[in-house]
């Protein structure tokens, strides 16, 4: 069996729902304090054991390019000024060998897949989506590689999210448990409010056999007008075993604009510099409020 070496980064999206921040700076540059989320993606690869890494990019993205390069200029003064603990941050950005591909038209997810579909080759391969944050010790992606190496199958990551959210997701319909895999019969994508067969929502983790992209060929238009990579694991798991697997982990959801403030505020207070100050903060605004809805 292959072992997991290589990882796609989905990184073309419009990001609409931050607009009009998005317009000229990448969703995935967004800050949250000041790491790019993307850089939380990139880390969780590399601590995963990922060796190559693929961003698929849009118009406007060039920024995610620069983050991840040398600045020689920028180390240059932090040397001289002797700031040399975010010397190493800035370094530790780029000394990971990552390579971009562009997806010159917005159709969905399943495209940008397909995108990537010769720098994957043969091999089975893991994806990213920018929009999830999974904290734990071991990194979730980690996780999923250990499962797929028992496996030997495409394995979906999941997570319970409540019944009034299912329709923002795609959900999956188990079958067969094993402990926290659980056999895939078939996903659903979006599904009306009361529709949903579980609570069990895709998160963005995957880890898929190259077989996906014979799939992905046939450029099927599903949900949203979009060719949709849940589409196309659905037709892999009416021929082949696909698992989904409920990650150790909290996830945060920074895809849209009230769980990326939480998530700042949360990964804030994580920061020893930052956590009495913004405490401090907080219960002033809290006492403040408080004065104002009582006047």
């Amino acid at each position: 069996m292959q072992h997991i070496r290589k990882a796609i980064i989905p990184a073309a999206g419009l990001g609409t729902r931050f607009l009009p921040a998005t317009k000229a700076m990448p969703k995935e540059m967004l800050p949250i304090v000041d790491k790019p989320t993307i850089e939380y993606i990139v880390d969780e690869a590399v601590r995963s054991g990922i060796e190559d890494i693929i961003i698929v990019t849009g118009k406007g993205k060039r920024a995610i390019e620069d983050h991840f390069d040398h600045s020689l200029e920028l180390e240059d003064t932090l040397m001289k000024k002797e700031k040399f603990e975010q010397l190493e941050q800035i370094r530790k950005s780029a000394n990971v060998d990552i390579h971009y591909i562009r997806q010159k038209e917005p159709k969905g997810l399943g495209h940008a897949i397909w995108c990537a579909r010769k720098f994957i080759g043969d091999e089975p391969f893991a994806v990213l989506l920018g929009d999830d944050i999974i904290q734990n010790e071991t990194p979730g992606l980690k996780q999923m590689m250990t499962q797929y190496d028992q496996a030997g199958s495409s394995i979906i990551g999941v997570k319970n999210v409540p019944d009034d959210e299912t329709h923002r997701y795609g959900i999956i319909d188990p079958t067969k448990e094993i402990g926290q895999l659980h056999q895939v019969n078939r996903l659903v994508e979006k599904p009306q409010q009361g529709t949903a067969p579980s609570n069990m929502a895709i998160i963005g983790r995957y880890i898929l056999t190259p077989d996906i992209f014979d799939c992905l060929e046939k450029q099927t238009i599903g949900a949203d007008g979009e060719i949709q990579l849940t589409d196309a694991i659905q037709e892999i798991a009416e021929t082949q075993p696909v698992y989904a697997y409920e990650m150790d982990g909290y996830r945060y959801d920074v895809g849209e604009q009230l769980g990326f403030i939480q998530t700042t505020i949360e990964m804030a207070l994580m920061r020893e510099d930052l956590r009495e100050p913004l405490l401090n903060y907080l219960n002033t605004l809290r006492l403040e409020q408080e004065e104002k809805a009582s006047n």
